[in-house]
């Protein structure tokens, strides 16, 4: 009686994990993400591919939930121009649509210091990450493309704002530098000639920025760079 008892139990709990298993949706993963910001803001773009579950381009505006952590990271992003990543548990990345039915409003996440799957250290464990807007949010196309022109989506406001290249085409690069600008500059994306994989030089940048944006326009520096996961 005792073993068939157990042998219940053990069947139970089987189709009960199988069953939690089953339940995730078709973008659930571990969705690694680009940290960058400084003072004023801090953003998070998904690491994209393309095939599922990370085929989306997602932007997301974020704050820590502890205060103190949060002015402390903002610091740190904003005194050098590194590479922070973030890997964060697993969930439903399509929760992150500013549509979503069920949205997803806080999560946790490790902060690394440098990329978290190529040797980038843990600064910061667990830490409690709660999502403050959705800024971009679409899914990739897998079809083979290419795109002769390259859309650079401005992020943040005031002097220090980033540059985020749109994802349309296939192979393609993912891309954010930052630049300086007035507080006053226009918000408006920027549009720039793409030949190929080959990226804009920042020379280049900097005479589109001071036509299209601001006379006073500076590039800082690239932030990310790859062209890897976007074969």
């Amino acid at each position: 009686m005792r073993r068939l008892l157990s042998l219940f139990l053990l069947s139970f709990c089987f189709i009960f994990s199988a069953h939690a298993e089953n339940k995730h949706g078709p973008t659930w993963g571990v969705h690694g993400m680009l940290l960058f910001g400084n003072s004023e803001g801090m953003y998070v773009s998904h690491l994209p591919m393309f095939h599922a579950p990370h085929d989306y381009q997602v932007v997301l505006q974020i704050r820590c939930l502890d205060k103190k952590l949060d002015v402390a990271i903002k610091a740190r992003l904003e005194q050098k121009l590194v590479l922070w990543t973030m890997e964060p548990e697993q969930f439903e990345i399509a929760r992150l649509a500013a549509d979503s039915k069920l949205p997803l409003k806080q999560f946790k996440a490790n902060i690394v210091l440098g990329h978290f799957e190529q040797g980038g250290k843990t600064e910061y464990k667990d830490v409690p990450v709660v999502v403050e807007k959705t800024l971009i949010f679409r899914q990739l196309s897998p079809q083979m493309r290419e795109n002769k022109q390259a859309v650079y989506h401005q992020i943040g406001s005031g002097t220090q704002r980033f540059l985020l290249k749109e994802i349309d085409s296939r192979p393609d690069f993912d891309h954010v530098l930052a630049i300086s600008v007035p507080a006053a500059a226009a918000m408006a994306d920027v549009v720039v000639k793409k030949t190929g994989l080959q990226a804009v030089t920042d020379a280049e940048f900097l005479q589109v920025l001071q036509y299209k944006v601001d006379k006073r326009a500076g590039v800082k520096g690239t932030i990310y760079l790859d062209m890897a996961d976007l074969e």
